[in-house]
């Protein structure tokens, strides 16, 4: 069935209820799961004038956000027993959805597991949807994870 598994991690609940879902999905079929979080840049105002601005690496919080979660990820795997790997992308510019597609396609993922704060209307149009926008960039099948408050404190649905 599935023999590796890309969940894409980013500290939220959303990805959390996305990465037990994995999780369950993996010890079913024996898959790995990769763990990833993206890391992006925050854009920097440049002088027009200079001849070469160093480019600043990633903010303190979002290193500090990475590590977190990322370690939460592999501690989840070796508490259920899930052979797997958790690292951090670095997205260099790319939208979060292009990173996650191009990783999928690196690591040979069957599966894309990630969480959606299930946002719409005019909230989904102004702050975009990076899952939305994997489901149009990615050559592999994406389960997409809801997650919104009346899901807080319930146990993740049953996928399988």
């Amino acid at each position: 069935m599935y023999k590796r598994i890309l969940a894409a991690v980013d500290g939220s609940r959303g990805a959390r209820l996305a990465l037990d879902e994995a999780i369950k999905i993996a010890q079913a079929s024996g898959a790995e799961i990769v763990a990833v979080f993206v890391v992006e840049h925050a854009p920097q105002l440049v002088d027009v004038g200079a001849v070469y601005m160093p480019e600043q690496g990633a903010d303190a919080a979002q290193v500090d956000a990475a590590t977190a979660a990322l370690d939460e990820a592999r501690d989840l795997l070796r508490e259920h027993g899930v052979a797997g790997a958790a690292r951090a992308l670095d997205a260099y510019g790319d939208g979060i959805a292009d990173v996650l597609a191009r990783a999928a396609d690196e690591c040979e993922a069957d599966l894309v597991v990630m969480g959606t704060h299930g946002r719409h209307g005019m909230r989904r149009v102004l702050l975009g949807s990076v899952a939305e926008a994997l489901l149009r960039k990615a050559h592999t099948p994406v389960l997409l994870v809801r997650h919104t408050p009346d899901t807080e404190g319930s146990e993740p649905a049953d996928t399988l």
